[in-house]
């Protein structure tokens, strides 16, 4: 029996299996891992920014027409589709073995595919939200309203919601991922090199059976693993959901 056919027996024999995903679910998509982006120079500024200092919580206050500028061309691909991995995930739930996707990707390809449950840990660049009255909008918002966007209601500037480095997770998201990872038969591990805290512990509350993990480069958790497949993630969801009946 091989990897795929030995992810397929376990999934056969799951009926609350929970998808925990990364970057490398969206790579899959064309969407580039944020942290293969290299230092920035910002020419107004004079200073060199890593990623992740553009990408904080400061940077959004301090220099938020620099910010929005590098959100939109970071974070934002809306012409990226749901990959294999994606689709097999959404059957999987239809097909009742799979209770809940948990990510840390922010693209809402998940629930374009048709996942219904989903716990997006560090957000999504699909909701907008003012932060001074709360005023809910779409990605559109930002996008068309260039430099900064401005809430049409109080003038408040508009956030993306998305968690910023500096930000605390939902407290909501976190209890909700903790009890599906605590209730589940099964954890699936994709995409994703489990170096993201608070996010990476979460897999530490799964009590279940099979812990299975699909990454092309080895993490901490490899040795708690019941299967470690080393391939594409899409392709080997896709592989392994094609096997049940």
């Amino acid at each position: 029996m091989n990897s795929i056919e030995k992810f397929a027996e376990i999934l056969s024999g799951s009926s609350q299996a929970v998808f925990f995903g990364g970057a490398g679910m969206s790579t899959e998509s064309g969407i580039p891992d944020f942290r293969s982006a290299n230092g920035i120079y910002n020419q107004k500024l004079h200073k060199t920014f890593s990623p992740e200092e553009m990408a904080s919580h400061s940077f959004f206050i301090r220099h938020p027409e620099d910010f929005f500028a590098f959100y939109r061309e970071r974070f934002v691909y809306l012409d990226a589709e749901p990959n294999a991995g994606h689709i097999a995930l959404a059957n999987l739930e239809k097909k009742g073995i799979l209770s809940a996707v948990i990510t840390q990707n922010i693209d809402g390809l998940h629930q374009i595919a048709g996942s219904k449950v989903v716990f997006e840990l560090h957000g999504s660049i699909r909701r907008s939200f003012c932060v001074k009255c709360g005023e809910k909008y779409g990605v559109d918002f930002i996008l068309n309203n260039i430099p900064i966007p401005y809430c049409k209601k109080c003038g408040g500037v508009v956030k993306p919601d998305v968690v910023l480095y500096g930000e605390n997770l939902d407290s909501d998201t976190i209890s909700n991922s903790i009890r599906a990872i605590s209730d589940a038969d099964t954890l699936i591990v994709g995409g994703t090199s489990l170096i993201v805290y608070p996010a990476a512990g979460l897999i530490d509350y799964f009590r279940g059976k099979h812990l299975i993990l699909i990454n092309k480069t080895p993490t901490h958790a490899d040795s708690d693993a019941e299967l470690v497949i080393r391939e594409n993630i899409g392709e080997t969801l896709a592989k392994a959901v094609a096997l049940l009946s």
